[in-house]
């Protein structure tokens, strides 16, 4: 018994033993299958990857100099600037940038060859509400300046019409400098504040936004100033300071922008800008006369997109009025004057036959007080031009007229020259609509065009 017991002990042992060593071959088997599948994923990666580098990641770049972002595209930026070349400019009353300026290494620089009365820039185009974005750069001791609403003509210089952003050393100037004459002021109007600077010789970003009349300067990233064109302060600041003997000083509704070489080495670029006008919405869109009614026998029609007024066989007064009234609004429009021109822009006015009430922005030949205001059948002549004005008209040619009525304000401008700026109760107290005017008398063709009114 105790040797069949022992017998059974040992073969149980045995099949133990032998159990557990097959699991444990078995174990073994399953870890080593898994370190294989491990070891052949690994391979394969390694594999793939010289097949395939990874591809590096592009780095951040920063805003390139003189260049858009696909942002700044979308927003209605343009360069003044292309970083290579003078294009885009010219200078004042001159067709072609001249030697006092050069595109290089990315600015546009001037080389200190100007003076008080020449060596300024001017872009080739025209702005009237916009928002103008530049770095600059002024040599040590340097002076410069940045002009907006630049008008050529009778003008001698830029800052005789533009309004201008300083552009100057304040600390290494020669001379005392009052506030009105250091970076970032209205110069001679309106002293900055709240200013940071960079050391001469570095780059300041500086922007100009003018809308309708509102005007802000700001000097990297922040707001140093902000004005109103044509308000009783602004008058008041005109005439007891250094422009009261320029007539013309700040008061363009539109103009090129100027850039300033005063004798001093300064360096421009990333000038950009973007146009920031709302005219509104149309009155004509050049296919018909709808929106509008026809007053008397005169002819009132549309060819080749424009809107003609001519005598008709009665010769007598003729009207086309708006179907909608306004109060308050800026109107902008173009016209040309052939054979005979004798016309004009209605305002808060009303018809009864071809009788009208209202006041009259005049259209008229030469020598006539065009852009000056005239009420019918009431107290006539509210403001007439000064003869010296009487240039500005282009006979024959498109002209271009704004009529801004808020209140009881109303200001006009021809070819961007301010010819009328009168207030008047009774012109407060109406409303009406826009009319256009044939005068009586005959032979008279007046031809419109891009006829916008936004009301305010």
């Amino acid at each position: 018994m105790k040797e069949e017991f022992n017998l059974n002990i040992s073969c149980h042992i045995k099949s133990t033993l032998i159990t557990f060593n097959a699991a444990k071959v078995l174990q073994d088997t399953m870890i080593m299958k898994r370190q294989l599948a491990f070891i052949l994923l690994i391979s394969l990666f390694i594999l793939n990857s010289c097949n395939n580098p990874p591809q590096k990641a592009e780095p951040v770049k920063p805003n390139s100099i003189n260049e858009l972002t696909e942002e700044e595209i979308a927003d209605g930026w343009v360069l003044l600037f292309d970083g290579k070349s003078t294009n885009g400019w010219r200078n004042f009353k001159e067709e072609e940038v001249n030697d006092g300026w050069q595109a290089t290494d990315g600015s546009l620089m001037a080389l200190g060859k100007g003076g008080d009365l020449g060596g300024d820039i001017i872009s080739v185009d025209q702005f009237e509400d916009f928002e103008l974005s530049l770095d600059w750069a002024i040599s040590p001791g340097g002076n410069s300046g940045i002009f907006f609403h630049v008008l050529e003509g009778d003008y001698p210089t830029v800052y005789a019409s533009g309004p201008e952003y300083q552009v100057i050393d304040d600390v290494g100037y020669k001379g005392n400098l009052e506030k009105w004459q250091q970076a970032g002021a209205n110069y001679a109007m309106h002293n900055a504040s709240n200013k940071v600077l960079k050391p001469v010789g570095e780059f300041n970003s500086s922007r100009i936004k003018v809308v309708d009349a509102h005007v802000e300067h700001w000097l990297n990233g922040k707001k140093i100033l902000e004005y109103e064109l044509w308000s009783d302060d602004w008058k008041t600041r005109v005439q007891k300071g250094k422009w009261k003997d320029m007539p013309g000083y700040g008061l363009a509704k539109s103009g090129h922008i100027a850039l300033q070489d005063h004798g001093s080495v300064v360096k421009y670029r990333n000038i950009k800008i973007r146009d920031l006008t709302d005219k509104g919405l149309p009155l004509f869109k050049g296919e018909n006369l709808d929106g509008w009614n026809i007053h008397g026998t005169e002819k009132w029609y549309v060819e080749k997109g424009e809107l003609i007024c001519e005598s008709g066989p009665d010769e007598k007064y003729g009207y086309l009025t708006t179907n909608k009234s306004y109060k308050d609004f800026i109107l902008h429009l173009e016209f040309k004057q052939e054979a005979n021109g004798n016309s004009g822009v209605f305002f808060r006015s009303s018809v009864e036959g071809i009788k009208i009430s209202g006041w009259q922005v005049e259209v008229a030949p030469k020598g006539n007080d065009t852009g000056g205001i005239y009420e019918s059948y009431g107290r006539g002549w509210l403001h007439q031009i000064p003869d010296e004005k009487e240039s500005i008209l282009k006979p024959g040619e498109w002209n271009q007229m704004i009529i801004k009525v808020k209140g009881d304000r109303v200001m006009t401008w021809l070819n961007n020259e301010l010819m009328t700026d009168l207030q008047d109760r009774k012109i407060g107290e109406a409303t009406g609509a826009i009319a256009l005017q044939i005068h009586d008398g005959g032979g008279i063709k007046v031809k419109w065009r891009n006829l916008f009114i936004r009301e305010l």
